[in-house]
């Protein structure tokens, strides 16, 4: 009943965001005299600020094209390297362009958002890298022939995709955003313990739960405080008859995106007015930029119920990780195994998601790991999304990224992608050492 009143809504205010738009277009027309009057622009504004939150959604694009390497604009392209039914190891490959740059898996999250979320993430580092992603699929449009997905499916998917990606490249570079942290962190442990000759040289871990004990945020508060139960029966449903995966159960993303949006609603309502304020002002720019974020923001998808009460159980409930408790596959899991691959934990200062230490407890697991191979950064000021994203993302977190791949087995020297890239910029001194 929740998913059909949520697409029962969804339907009208398809309706709804639809005459908006055309209502906003009249208003703003210069050939309706309501324009030239001062509530005719501010009436349009409006009408555009709702149509832009409130219309449905699907799967945004990357829509990367291209790119800029050494002055010059090199063609991208977009091949699926391989297909599983919940998700897609994706290639974003530079056509025409073999310069031996280090092959770097990103992990994308599966918490809600599509792998566009990292769209700027992936922009950054693709001038110097060859960049390969997991890009999961909506749960809804997974028929249920095709099986359940947990946690250790998670696990196993990255597994088979850091092979394929080192079947091309050598051993490569993973790179985790958020709550896939922990599933990577996990993959190679277990390849560090096989001595799998396809282990990555390198992990890099991005605002991850690693161990959500060390300041807990509200997200991890609330899974301490309500039993398994609880999440089983209050956000737990089944997909209607209109989805291919009819009948599955999943843990919808517009629940997700609801409480990410409760947790800083007044930042939100602030980003919205100001957004009104720009178009009235005619700022199209500044408008445009805010409408951007929140069109993959408000972008949502579905997770299947067997991974997220896993990873609720696991992950933020019992802590098994840190621990020493997890097992996949019948296998314990030892990060005392990880010898030779580097470790870089990234974290927030302002992080409302995963608080500061929770990475970092990666670099503590991996007792065995000389500490030349492990480094830490905090991002000052910086919040969950502004690692990885934006400005900071850009000019001060991706430098030192970049340095830690080169210094442990990554390539050559970076190119130059000019100042939109900034992929020429050096890491702040001692960024790496924080």
């Amino acid at each position: 009943m929740l998913y059909d009143a949520y697409d029962w809504s969804r339907g009208w205010l398809a309706g709804a965001t639809a005459m908006a738009r055309i209502s906003s277009g009249w208003l703003a027309s210069p050939l309706n005299p309501m324009a030239y009057v001062k509530g005719g622009p501010m009436a349009a504004a409006a009408l555009d600020v709702f149509a832009h939150a409130m219309r449905p959604r699907g799967k945004p694009k990357f829509g990367l094209a291209s790119t800029r390497i050494d002055g010059e604009t090199v063609p991208v392209a977009e091949r699926i390297i391989d297909r599983k039914p919940f998700g897609q190891l994706k290639h974003f490959e530079r056509v025409g362009w073999a310069a031996g740059d280090p092959a770097v898996l990103m992990v994308a999250p599966m918490s809600g958002h599509y792998a566009t979320l990292l769209r700027g993430t992936v922009e950054r580092l693709l001038p110097n890298h060859e960049i390969y992603i997991t890009d999961w699929r909506d749960a809804k449009m997974v028929p249920l022939a095709d099986g359940t997905f947990s946690l250790n499916d998670y696990i196993d998917y990255l597994l088979d995709w850091i092979a394929e990606v080192a079947s091309r490249h050598g051993r490569p570079h993973v790179l985790a955003v958020c709550q896939p942290s922990v599933p990577a962190f996990v993959a190679v442990a277990l390849m560090a313990a096989a001595r799998d000759p396809d282990r990555p040289r390198t992990l890099t871990m991005m605002g991850g739960p690693i161990d959500t004990r060390r300041a807990p945020t509200a997200v991890n508060r609330l899974a301490m405080e309500r039993p398994l139960a609880w999440f089983e029966q209050n956000v737990i449903t089944s997909v209607p008859m209109t989805y291919p995966g009819r009948g599955r159960r999943i843990y919808p993303g517009f629940l997700q995106l609801a409480g990410f949006m409760a947790m800083n609603l007044g930042n939100h309502l602030v980003s919205h007015w100001e957004m009104f304020k720009h178009l009235v002002e005619g700022d199209d720019e500044s408008a445009e930029a805010t409408m951007a974020f929140y069109e993959e923001y408000l972008s949502v998808c579905d997770m299947d119920a067997h991974f997220y009460l896993q990873t609720v159980d696991e992950v933020f409930k019992r802590h098994l990780l840190p621990k020493g408790e997890f097992v996949h596959r019948g296998v314990g899991v030892d990060p005392a195994a990880i010898t030779d691959v580097a470790l870089l934990a990234i974290e927030g200062e302002r992080d409302d998601i995963s608080g500061l230490g929770q990475t970092r407890a990666a670099l503590d697991l991996a007792t065995r790991l000389p500490e030349r191979r492990k480094r830490y950064f905090m991002v000052e000021g910086a919040g969950h999304y502004g690692i990885f994203n934006g400005r900071k993302w850009r000019e001060i977190v991706a430098p030192v990224v970049e340095a830690f791949i080169r210094r442990h087995g990554g390539g050559g020297p970076l190119h130059r992608s000019g100042p939109s890239g900034l992929a020429d910029a050096e890491a702040p001194p001692g960024a790496e050492f924080a």
